[in-house]
């Protein structure tokens, strides 16, 4: 059967992808996705800061604890995106969480190419826990990109010998700079949006002619997963990313991390940026809320929000 919502919205990111040519400059494509990404009118405006330079954004949550705080990293490749782009969902998150989200305006690529985005992530988490909030009081989500970079950050941090976030959750995590996955080749032809020479020129860009790929702050499949906070990584069926998803997760579980993998079946890439059109993407948000709350030790109760369709959750766990 036919998902007609989810067709929709595949439509109109292939639009996009129809005007974008080898000539298209990172600006115009930047303007483009922020338009396709643009947040729901009815999220009240960020309270915008500086972390420790990095530029970053609050969204609140009515009721929120303000000793608790998740720290948001968007994806986009590392060359698009912004706390713009992901606006709607960090404000689903904060309310169905009921905690303060701080998006993260990393640096991007190519004027800022790896590791700029590791490094603003730590300032960010530096910031946070100069600010007053505690390790075991702070969690970390990224989506895609931003997902690989959450995972850095925990590596970084471990490196550094400081206390780990309380847990992590990622979506449709980007973990691997070589794509050497079997989805890259069995999800090409489900997957319209992301093709293996797609992820590899992001690549690229994102190294630089001498980069490593196999930098475990890069390709966080590559690190030493040993140690980390319990992670939550979902990630839909139809992803030729979806082998990034299931390696990391059969790695983290083999090194000791407690760790759930939830594989969402007909789902695109980062399908909970859709919450507005897809039930998949409320019910995906709604269990990544509730690991949230267990993880930063915030009483169940019923998720509600003031700010519009940011508190319309369906609370229905994944099939």
């Amino acid at each position: 059967m036919t998902n007609a919502p989810l067709q929709r919205i595949i439509d109109r990111i292939l639009a996009v992808y129809a005007r974008w040519g080898r000539g298209t400059g990172i600006d115009t494509m930047r303007r483009d996705w922020e338009a396709l990404h643009a947040p729901d009118r009815t999220i009240p405006a960020p309270m915008h800061v500086s972390a420790n330079g990095v530029r970053a954004a609050w969204i609140g949550s009515a009721g929120a604890d303000p000793g608790r705080a998740i720290l948001f990293f968007h994806g986009g490749g590392f060359q698009l995106g912004s706390v713009e782009t992901h606006r709607s969902l960090m404000a689903n998150i904060a309310a169905g969480a009921r905690c303060r989200v701080l998006g993260v305006d990393y640096r991007l690529a190519p004027e800022h190419r790896f590791p700029a985005p590791v490094e603003d992530a730590l300032a960010a988490y530096d910031w946070l826990t100069a600010e007053g909030f505690a390790p075991a009081r702070i969690a970390v989500v990224g989506d895609s990109a931003g997902g690989g970079l959450a995972l850095s950050l925990l590596l970084a941090v471990k490196a550094r010998g400081v206390p780990l976030p309380a847990a992590a959750a990622v979506m449709s995590p980007w973990t691997d700079m070589e794509a050497r996955g079997e989805t890259y080749t069995s999800r090409a032809a489900a997957d319209p949006i992301h093709r293996r020479s797609m992820i590899l020129a992001l690549a690229r860009a994102y190294l630089g002619r001498n980069g490593d790929p196999r930098d475990p702050l890069a390709s966080p499949l590559h690190g030493n997963l040993s140690g980390l906070p319990p992670l939550l990584i979902q990630v839909g069926d139809r992803e030729t990313v979806l082998d990034d998803a299931r390696i990391l997760a059969g790695r983290a579980k083999a090194a000791g991390v407690d760790v759930s993998l939830d594989v969402w079946d007909g789902m695109i890439h980062v399908f909970q940026l859709y919450a507005a059109e897809l039930s998949e993407a409320r019910n995906a948000i709604a269990h990544l809320c509730s690991f949230l709350r267990h993880h930063l030790a915030i009483p169940d109760s019923a998720a509600e929000s003031p700010d519009g369709a940011a508190g319309r959750l369906n609370p229905a766990r994944p099939p």
